[in-house]
């Protein structure tokens, strides 16, 4: 039986989704998580609907067994394109990325809205969907960036290499009112494509998604913090399908810190 200890599960098709988790654990850290990164078949970012419908739901099906009372899809392209079936089958929150990402944007902008991602979550259209729901006068570009992702699992994310890439991708959309971070990887690079926009405002769906599971928690009751009598931190399981040492290795790049209670699984 879900209550207020159960924890919330969070998935990614590998390790970018470490830095939804990062912001949970600050916004929340009495909160008890279970991550599951679907490290064997990164990236989602290229495979077809389909398989990405399919790996998702193999991903939901190994987190509600651990009894988790929200779940987050840490992934852009799983939110880009499973969200909604996600949240018809199973019967708890389901908070995607793009969602919170969006209404931040809005926040932001005044007219121009620019959104990069993977090719995969670009296609889509996705944010510019989400965006125009919300306000259909603003106008959004998108741009894929594939070669961010590898840059970060690389740990290239503030070399010369790096901001040549960024230059190549963003050089011309520096007259946009805000530009949204569409990749879970992509705040590793917060610096360099900082450099690169200059004065841009940059929206981490990072961070505005772990606003949005407090929002979430605090409305249904099941906020852990507003339901113990000490401040006890919570506890964190981690889960790949592959390579768990390249997964222990890079947990400290993403989260600051190792990563404890770490195994691999078969979905």
């Amino acid at each position: 039986m879900k209550n207020c200890d159960s924890p919330i599960g969070v998935f990614d098709s590998g390790l970018g989704g470490l830095t939804v988790l990062k912001e949970i654990h600050h916004a929340l850290p009495e909160e008890n998580t279970v991550y599951l990164g679907d490290t064997a078949r990164v990236p989602y970012g290229i495979r077809s609907n389909e398989t990405v419908l399919k790996y998702c739901f193999e991903n939901v099906r190994f987190l509600m067994d651990r009894e988790i009372k929200l779940l987050v899809v840490a992934c852009n392209t799983a939110s880009s394109i499973a969200i909604e079936r996600i949240r018809e089958s199973i019967g708890i929150p389901v908070i995607g990325v793009i969602e919170p990402g969006a209404r931040a944007a809005i926040s932001a902008a005044q007219n121009n809205i620019a959104v990069i991602g993977t090719e995969t979550t670009i296609k889509s259209g996705a944010y510019q969907k989400a965006i125009k729901e919300l306000d259909t006068t603003v106008k959004v570009e998108s741009r894929a960036c594939p070669l961010f992702v590898p840059l970060v699992e690389e740990g290239w994310i503030d070399n010369e290499v790096a901001k040549l890439v960024a230059e190549k991708y963003l050089l011309d959309l520096r007259n946009v009112d805000a530009l949204v971070l569409g990749c879970t990887h992509y705040p590793l690079l917060r610096a360099v494509i900082g450099e690169v926009m200059g004065t841009v405002p940059l929206i981490d769906s990072a961070l505005e998604t772990a606003r949005e599971v407090m929002s979430v928690l605090t409305s249904a009751g099941t906020l852990r913090s507003k339901n113990r009598q000490d401040d006890k931190p919570g506890k964190h399981e981690y889960y790949v399908t592959d390579m768990p040492q390249k997964f222990y290795e890079l947990v400290e790049r993403f989260l600051g810190h190792s990563a404890e209670n770490l195994s691999k699984v078969d979905l």
